[in-house]
């Protein structure tokens, strides 16, 4: 989420995160003197001990991931009940620093109808955050109060326009099928209009190169006898595709080949000499349900478990049935990270942090559509200005 908001335009004053092995990998690059991270002030410590009013009123916007494992499909599902809820740390950041605009990220499971009161309850936060809390309050008796505030045309001195959507990554050029919730605000007092950025790519338009253009195959340089056939299932869908495309079409989704085909290619326990965290860890088995990404096709939603990458997940499947491991380098790529970012610890560690990530360029794309209408918005006002913000990363829990 950093880098991308970065890459978008945005210039960081403070980053923090829980995570060790995260912090690590920020100040590596930095060392490095990667691009974007050189001048971050990177801290690693509890976001609920932060003080955030210091920030105020320099920092105009404020991201984050608060930790998604509350709210995971594959967690515990314990939600507001959850330690590493950290929602209302995103509420106070924003209190405290009541900065132009905000963008905060989740994983799907947050739309559940499990938690669909609670998510209520973070979005009417975020409206009203001067609405505190009570003391005797719990969070449903809050949550009433914030929509009585809400109903009432009663209007707080610091309130946001906030719109959320659910936002699959490989609309958006990213290798791989990766579903997020996208939480974004605008301070109401701002002449600011906001929506969320068009798809850009779209699973027809690669079927159409597949199986019609045959684009994609040539473009791989697969000979037409190694190709694989028509899938029985798809074979009506393509022949609609037939009448109606190119035209409209939008850039067909990115498979795991056209992410990592030029990596060189490793055996079992082997490690690239020359290409960073690019390591075939061996011993990937298949499970029920679990049985890898095709070669051919966006990447599963990468994972992080708590004790690692879970069975079966975070592997590569190709046409023979054999599967393996993705290394570190290429789950980075998956994840659109640049090549010269290094992660570190161990493998494990590494397969944590990128199982957590946003990926780099749906971050972009996003804070990208909101840099754009911030300076239209103000820009009259105040000339040129690249807006300062902050990054907030996950505490208590690498994030989601």
């Amino acid at each position: 989420m950093a880098l991308g908001t970065a890459k978008a335009g945005f210039c960081h004053r403070m980053v923090i995160d829980w995570d060790h092995n995260a912090a690590q990998t920020l100040r590596r690059n930095q060392r490095d003197r990667r691009k974007f991270v050189r001048h971050w002030e990177i801290i690693e410590g509890d976001v609920a001990a932060h003080d955030f009013r210091q920030y105020a009123p320099d920092v105009e916007f404020v991201c984050g991931g608060p930790p998604c494992q509350p709210f995971s499909l594959g967690g515990k599902h314990m939600g507001q009940n959850d330690t590493r809820n950290m929602f209302p740390q995103a509420v106070r950041a924003v209190r405290e620093i009541a900065p132009k605009a905000f963008i905060f990220e989740n994983v799907k499971g947050l739309l559940r109808r499990n938690f669909a009161n609670y998510y209520s309850y973070i979005i009417h936060q975020l409206r009203y955050p001067t609405v505190t809390r009570r003391g005797d309050e719990d969070w449903t008796e809050h949550l009433a109060r914030l929509e009585r505030t809400h109903t009432s045309g009663r209007t707080p001195d610091l309130r946001y326009h906030v719109v959320y959507r659910l936002l699959n990554a490989a609309d958006y050029g990213v290798p791989q099928r990766r579903e997020r919730v996208l939480i974004v605000g605008i301070r109401s007092d701002l002449p600011i209009e906001f929506s969320f950025p068009a798809p850009t790519h779209e699973e027809d338009a690669l079927l159409y190169a597949k199986w019609v253009s045959q684009d994609y195959w040539d473009r791989h340089r697969i000979p037409a006898a190694e190709r694989p056939p028509l899938p029985s299932n798809l074979i009506n869908r393509v022949r609609g595709l037939q009448a109606l495309y190119p035209k409209m079409m939008l850039k067909p989704w990115r498979t795991v080949r056209d992410a990592i085909a030029d990596l060189p290619p490793l055996n079992d326990g082997e490690e690239s000499p020359d290409i960073a965290n690019h390591y075939l860890n061996p011993g990937a088995r298949a499970y029920a349900g679990h049985n890898g990404s095709p070669y051919d096709e966006p990447a599963k939603a990468l994972k992080a478990g708590d004790h690692g990458v879970p069975g079966g997940e975070n592997t590569l499947r190709f046409d023979d049935g054999t599967i393996r491991y993705f290394t570190v380098r290429e789950c980075a790529r998956l994840q659109t990270f640049p090549d010269d970012w290094t992660l570190e610890g161990s493998w494990t560690e590494c397969m944590r942090q990128l199982g957590n990530a946003v990926p780099v360029t749906l971050a972009e794309v996003v804070a990208k559509q909101l840099a754009t209408t911030i300076l239209a918005g103000t820009l009259a006002a105040q000339g040129p200005r690249r807006p300062v913000t902050l990054s907030v990363g996950s505490s208590r829990s690498v994030r989601g």
